[in-house]
């Protein structure tokens, strides 16, 4: 498999990372055009992929094109690439932008968009993707192993959960970094020195998860079970219910959906 960045921002980076370490494909198979020369500079370096600062030429024997620019940069890189090859694969990572659009934007009906999340930076992303109907078996099974090594992968037929996973699990990342750095403050206002704090704070939420995702409960059981009647974790789960965290958070979830829809 051979493949063609359009864009080597911190995302795209991530992808090359993973298909190198995870062994799906070698440095030389891949091309990264991006117009920023220390960008390229870098990726060259670290990864062993070809890089240029156009896309002329780039897209000869790429089996798959990865668009990986900002949405806001999406006619402008449509009008650099030009006409695609009807047996190549354009793969969309930008956030809010319909797999419609893509499609006759770049005049290429062979597209799938997928929402991949930061931690796929260290392969434990979680992506979900779609694909137009264009979209062959084999190349459905090439852009899983794309994203496979990022993670965890979830093909959805309808595109609005690739939307409703922009706001969940694309921006989610963010609210739990958010909610880490309350308890990591919170710990600080009651005396814990910070560093301490951080590591308590850190592990204590990567643990839970884990222990949430092995026992296979429902989160309410696992947090009734630690919940003792009049006890330390009632008392602040009470705060918590008083300022309305769950109102909160489906708002925001509620937000960023609303912003991915109008991207």
């Amino acid at each position: 498999m051979k493949a063609t960045f359009i864009g080597g921002g911190t995302m795209a980076e991530a992808i090359i990372k993973r298909l190198v370490v995870k062994g799906v494909v070698s440095g030389d198979d891949l091309t990264v055009v991006d117009p920023s020369d220390a960008r390229r500079e870098l990726l060259s370096e670290r990864y062993g992929v070809l890089v240029s600062k156009n896309p002329e030429g780039c897209l000869t024997g790429a089996d798959v094109v990865v668009l990986a620019v900002k949405p806001q940069e999406l006619e402008r890189a449509a009008s650099q690439v030009g006409a695609l090859g009807e047996r190549q694969l354009l793969v969309s990572i930008l956030a809010g932008v319909k797999a419609e659009r893509i499609a006759s934007s770049f005049s290429h009906r062979v597209v799938v968009r997928a929402m991949p999340n930061t931690p796929a930076q260290i392969g434990a992303g979680i992506t979900v993707w779609t694909a137009t109907p264009e979209v062959t078996d084999d190349q459905l099974a090439m852009a899983r192993t794309i994203l496979a090594a990022l993670g965890t992968e979830l093909f959805v037929s309808d595109e609005k959960y690739v939307d409703m996973a922009t706001a969940l699990s694309g921006s989610g990342p963010a609210y739990v970094f958010l909610f880490i750095e309350a308890l990591v403050d919170g710990a600080v206002r009651i005396g814990m020195p910070r560093t301490m704090a951080e590591t308590l704070a850190v592990q204590t939420v990567l643990g839970s998860a884990q222990f949430l995702e092995q026992s296979g409960e429902h989160p309410a059981e696992l947090r009734n079970r630690v919940t003792s009647p009049g006890g330390t974790t009632a008392a602040a789960l009470h705060e918590l219910e008083k300022g309305s965290l769950r109102s909160l958070l489906a708002e925001a979830i509620a937000s960023a959906y609303a912003k991915a829809k109008n991207l």
